[in-house]
């Protein structure tokens, strides 16, 4: 048995720096970077009499806050999809799913109850939509991306499984926004921008994940240690 590396400052950075770093930065988005993006960007109340009408920007903030997050979300199955297998990609996608679920639903109903009063308080733990946008779909972009890369290193071919699995699971969120989810209506009143709001995030990390996932293989620092 070797005998264990010893202790260097690199090890401070790469173990306890970075990871701050990055942990500040994901925190900043909902936080710090909502309000901001709010505040040029109005949401708008539906529910009001006369309802008014959101910024016709309003999407920047979904997109640096809920889009954001949701690429972080799918981007960790994908990779190991990719530098593993559709197994392990899966699994993967089912806990960060879950977990994901549980902590959106949390957030939306505690935010309508705070701005539209009990009456309007929806239970999303119920609503199919987050079941399937989050737990289904983090468990299918794992395993189409590990199932159509298979174990491959080629770039070109994580470029495809990637975008395959990425759109797909983009394609699967837009149609249950629009059908089967407890605010649907929100969606159908202006469909294509439930679109591209579904699209856009997923497209770009059909884009970002092979890259990541390509370096890791540089760096041999894939779950198989294959380099």
């Amino acid at each position: 048995m070797s005998e264990t590396e010893p202790f260097k400052l690199k090890d401070i950075l790469y173990g306890l720096v970075i990871p701050v770093l990055v942990a500040v930065l994901i925190l900043l988005f909902p936080t710090v970077f909502k309000n901001g993006l709010d505040s040029f960007f109005p949401a708008g109340d539906p529910m009001a009499t006369p309802a008014i009408p959101p910024s016709p920007y309003a999407f920047v903030t979904v997109i640096f806050t809920h889009g954001i997050s949701l690429m972080v979300l799918f981007a960790v199955p994908l990779i190991f999809g990719l530098t593993w297998n559709k197994w392990a990609g899966g699994a993967v996608g089912f806990i960060t799913g879950t977990l994901y679920y549980l902590a959106f639903a949390g957030y939306n109903i505690f935010y309508s109850f705070e701005h539209f009063g009990a009456a309007a308080m929806l239970n999303l733990y119920r609503d199919p939509a987050f079941i399937g946008d989050y737990i289904v779909c983090g468990i299918l972009i794992g395993y189409i991306a590990g199932s159509l890369n298979n174990k491959s290193y080629s770039f070109k071919r994580m470029l495809g499984a990637s975008l395959t699995a990425a759109i797909t699971v983009g394609m699967i969120q837009f149609v249950l926004n629009m059908t089967v989810s407890l605010v649907s209506w929100m969606a159908q009143a202006d469909p294509f921008q439930a679109w591209y709001q579904a699209l856009l995030p997923m497209l770009i990390l059909g884009f970002i994940s092979p890259i990541f996932a390509k370096v890791m293989t540089w760096y041999g620092i894939t779950p198989t240690g294959h380099s």
